[in-house]
């Protein structure tokens, strides 16, 4: 049997672009170098992808169940019986209905662990609402299948990694949001996630201010006086290493990030602008904080350019490398701990020197 790292990767919305992408990279062969892939969708629905893309020597290795993958091939699971009659570029119940299905397929076997990572193409998140799903995306779904107590949106790439206190939320309820628990909170899975999966013995975290000028000392908003700095203080005692709050027009507009770890950001659109602008098409958005691994490209459906063959899959690409990296980190450090547990005595702060020689 194959030691290779299972990656199960869910379709997305057939009328998007997850197919796509997702195809051009399984293309690669050097994908399979790395780990062995198993796609959850359907054989008619790649076919028809496939042959808009003109891809015409590609071929999925059809299974029943994923401990019969193949390692050497790119391998796919039905996960439905009936045809499914794609509108390429439009937004409709289809494409929820067979997302959603195709979620739900992967998911089971990364819970009952048949793969080791999940690779999420992405989904429209207004219609795949139903019964079986109604949450804002999939990083809320995967926290409560997985029984998740909190999970941390986490964007990295080579260049930068920013997570986000508040997610998916209006704007408007961003301010009464933000608490100094829930900011201390996400500094320790960031922290954790920091050395556990991208083994950074002593991460240095920066956290943005809530306000223009992070408040101005209270002239622009108390948040960042009141809850934000307090937040820093507690989780620094708790031996966080972080700073802040910065404010974050000059942070990014002078690369004060380039000196920090990881940034944690108030809200979404604070923390993904200048992630997408610094690392756009080259970012992985990984569902920190949870028991399993789940990492998405940074891009969306894209209908607009669905089935016109110029999807870039250079993200999805990251996606499943970062996936397949942050596994074997994982699998790493527990071995370690057990040598520990054992009597390796400093072979954990020797493993963390030998990373850094790597490096």
């Amino acid at each position: 049997m194959s030691n290779k790292i299972k990656i199960g990767i869910s379709i997305g919305d057939v009328n998007g672009i997850g197919m796509e992408v997702i195809l051009k990279t399984l293309s690669e062969v050097s994908i399979l170098e790395y780990c062995t892939p198993i796609v959850y969708g359907h054989t008619k629905v790649a076919s028809y992808h496939r042959k808009a893309l003109g891809l015409t020597d590609f071929q999925f290795n059809v299974i029943s169940n994923a401990d019969a993958a193949n390692p050497k091939k790119a391998n796919l699971i039905n996960c439905w019986e009936e045809d499914v009659k794609i509108d390429l570029g439009e937004a409709n119940e289809t494409g929820g209905k067979y997302a959603l299905l195709s979620l739900e397929k992967a998911t089971e076997d990364l819970i009952n662990g048949n793969i080791d990572a999940l690779v999420t193409a992405p989904i429209n998140k207004h219609n795949i609402q139903s019964e079986a799903f109604k949450f804002p995306g999939h990083t809320e779904y995967l926290q409560q299948r997985t029984g998740g107590n909190d999970v941390l949106m986490f964007m990295i790439s080579e260049d930068i990694r920013i997570g986000v206190v508040t997610g998916h939320i209006p704007v408007q309820e961003v301010p009464s949001a933000i608490t100094k628990e829930k900011i201390v909170k996400k500094l320790i899975m960031m922290n954790e996630s920091l050395k556990k999966d991208f083994w950074i013995e002593k991460p240095k975290i920066a956290v943005l201010g809530l306000n223009p000028h992070a408040g101005d000392n209270g002239l622009l908003g108390k948040e960042d006086l009141d809850i934000i700095s307090p937040a820093i203080h507690e989780a620094f005692d708790k031996g966080i290493i972080c700073f802040g709050p910065y404010p974050a027009d000059g942070f990014f507009g002078n690369g004060t990030y380039k000196q920090f770890d990881a940034v944690l950001a108030m809200y979404h659109d604070q923390g993904l602008i200048p992630f997408k602008t610094i690392a756009f098409g080259r970012g992985v958005n990984y569902s920190a904080g949870l028991k399993y691994v789940r990492t998405s490209p940074d891009h969306g459906t894209g209908y607009d350019i669905a089935g016109k063959n110029i999807a870039d899959h250079a993200s999805f690409i990251e996606a499943i490398f970062a996936a397949t990296h942050i596994v074997k980190n994982r699998r790493e450090q527990e071995e370690l701990l057990k040598n520990q547990l054992r009597g390796g005595g400093k072979l954990i702060e020797t493993a963390f020197d030998l990373k850094d020689d790597a490096n």
